[in-house]
């Protein structure tokens, strides 16, 4: 192998007869002035006489050709594989032309490739193209990972990917991108596990009941954690909610402007002028319905029924105290209080102030990974408040101690969510978009951090997607999310090219720490969610179990007559839990008629189903 055409001081060209390259594969390149500077292979191809034509248009150019032919190559009859190699640190002037380069040595590039300790990193994968590597990796790395390719487990070859999760206090953020089907979820729930294993406290906002760590995947047998004491699920309405009491006016004009599109001006004067220091909520609703009451009926209304007779004293004070809301607040819209007492309304029914958020502080305080469920619209109006209040309690803590205070202790956290772009949307006011962009910019000082995942990078708040230090980018078809991902990440153009072809779990990683794009081999995850059934087989078991059940009682019955349906119909919905009627009954009488399963018989009174001839030989 050696450097051929032209060299920059950013890429070169590297020629073999013999040996092909493979991408992304390591290359030292045996350049003594500039100490042998190491480079990945981006782009590859072979060439031989029977396919001679493209070759200006392709990774190599006329020069290269010229270059080849120059050093002997037979550009006619010789298979000429060249690679197009990147260096990993720009060198200070171009590699000489014709030096040779070779495969690295595993102590050669580890400071290249692993950036944690083992032991105290996050380890998500394999790093693709360092399999050349695998029987010289150091012991401490080895057997780290396993990983699942075409369906086939199989076991670590090359280098770990590890992330240093403590490198996000100077990098803050994480981003993880990819369309449908692509990995994302999985590469998602991989991190998450890791997270787990390091005991980072984690806020999770599961909008998909995805995020379930219950069910281990059998092939890891015994090798895999154990994560019982490390996670928590609760839902928004059962396990968690909001003290109503503990709201400040301007908590409550947020929540209610997120349960229906935003609150007018009107609304909100409504809510400040309504709304009063530790309301319960029975409170705080029974007087908006009394302010809607007084105004729709009125200062006439109500005077005229204070003096109507056989009005109770206790009615009597209700009409009084009615008049007197209305002096009060006569002058709110009417519209406004009722379009606020719907929004009130709907948080009530949806549980929102059954609860408090106690358990998500003390898992948060346990270190544990607090994953939160609920409708994305729900999820919406609490991340609103769980985001602000959990963030709000460690800047208490980390300003106190700035000052040389005590404080209560609160954990730095990290907080995670799917669908992210629901959130935090590009040019649309979202209730947790502010709490978000604030620790998008400001949380590394004070220990929060976010991790985002998304199948449409380009309606993600543009200043949050600027401020993922570290992006996970996933298989994408789209051009218009591919060209905003080359615009926020080192991509190259050939990564551009192959990002709408990678395979599921294969995954180009930007990270600041690295300084480059690595790309990686997503491990196999110990656990796997609960909607990881393909809905065709369920579909299809669903089907064989309810013939099963309906074919236990209609073989009980046969011979069946066509004049005995209805009774034996009768039978089948009792016994099975279903809803037939005769027209569907006999549909499925001739579809087993059809496999064989029953046989059919006519005659010109009556029509029978009976038993095959063999069964009932037997």
């Amino acid at each position: 192998m050696q450097v051929v055409g032209v060299t920059t001081q950013q890429e070169v060209y590297v020629a073999s007869k013999e040996r092909k390259f493979r991408i992304n594969e390591i290359l030292v390149l045996e350049d003594r002035a500039l100490d042998h500077p190491r480079g990945e292979v981006v782009e590859t191809l072979s060439y031989n006489r029977l396919i001679p034509m493209g070759m200006d248009k392709s990774v190599v150019d006329t020069q290269v050709i010229q270059s080849l032919e120059q050093i002997g190559y037979d550009i006619g009859s010789d298979e000429v594989n060249v690679a197009k190699v990147r260096l990993f640190a720009e060198a200070p002037h171009p590699i000489r032309t014709g030096v040779s380069a070779r495969a690295p040595r595993f102590e050669e590039v580890r400071r290249l490739l692993v950036k944690a300790d083992p032991d105290d990193g996050m380890v998500l994968g394999e790093i693709r193209g360092t399999d050349a590597l695998g029987d010289t990796v150091d012991p401490d790395l080895q057997n780290r990972v396993r990983l699942i390719e075409e369906g086939e487990w199989r076991e670590q070859q090359g280098v770990p990917f590890l992330f240093d999760i403590r490198t996000m206090q100077q990098y803050p953020h994480i981003g993880v991108f990819g369309g449908s089907g692509s990995g994302k979820s999985f590469g998602l729930r991989v991190i998450l596990e890791e997270m787990m294993k390091l005991q980072v406290p984690t806020l999770v906002f599961d909008p998909h009941f995805e995020m379930s760590f219950k069910e281990k995947v059998p092939e890891w047998g015994t090798d895999a954690p154990d994560f019982a004491d490390r996670w928590l699920a609760v839902q928004i309405g059962r396990e968690v909610g909001i003290h109503f009491p503990d709201l400040s006016a301007k908590e409550l004009v947020n929540l209610l402007g997120a349960s229906g599109g935003g609150l007018t001006d009107p609304m909100s004067n409504v809510v400040q002028s309504l709304h009063k220091r530790r309301d319960s909520f029975q409170s705080f609703s029974d007087r908006l319905g009394n302010v809607a009451q007084a105004i729709e009926e009125g200062e006439k209304g109500l005077k005229k029924r204070v003096h109507e007779d056989g009005l109770t004293p206790t009615e009597v004070e209700r009409t009084k105290s009615l008049l007197e809301l209305l002096s009060q607040y006569g002058s709110l819209p009417l519209s406004s209080v009722k379009g606020v007492k719907w929004r009130l309304d709907r948080l009530e029914k949806a549980g929102l102030f059954t609860q408090d958020i106690r358990a998500v502080e003390q898992g948060l305080e346990q270190g544990r990974l607090v994953v939160i469920q609920g409708d994305t619209w729900l999820l919406q109006v609490f991340s609103t408040y769980v985001v602000n209040a959990v963030y709000r309690k460690r800047r208490e803590y980390r300003d106190a101690r700035m000052n040389g205070e005590e404080g209560r202790f609160f954990p730095p956290f990290v907080i995670v969510t799917d669908e992210a772009h629901n959130f935090a949307p590009k040019g649309v006011d979202a209730p947790p978009k502010k709490a978000l962009k604030e620790i998008a910019q400001e949380g590394r000082k004070y220990g929060a951090f976010l991790i985002l995942a998304t199948q449409r990078p380009t309606l993600l708040d543009e200043t949050i997607t600027a401020q993922l230090n570290t992006k996970f980018v996933f298989r994408t078809v789209r051009g218009t999310d591919i060209a905003t991902l080359r615009e926020e990440t080192d991509l190259t153009q050939e990564e551009g090219r192959r990002l709408p072809y990678l395979r599921s779990g294969d995954t180009f990683i930007s990270s600041a720490v690295y300084g480059r794009t690595v790309f990686v081999r997503v491990r196999a995850s110990y656990t796997h969610s609960p909607h990881v059934s393909n809905p065709f087989d369920e579909l299809r078991a669903i089907r064989v179990e309810q013939d099963d059940q309906v074919l236990r009682v209609v073989t009980n019955h046969l011979p069946i007559f066509d004049t005995d349906l209805l009774d034996v119909l009768t039978q089948v919905n009792r016994e099975c839990g279903s809803n037939w009627e005769v027209h569907r009954f006999k549909q499925e009488l001739e579809r087993w008629t059809s496999q064989g399963v029953i046989v059919k018989k006519e005659s010109p009174f009556v029509t029978r189903y009976d038993q095959p001839l063999q069964e009932r030989d037997n």
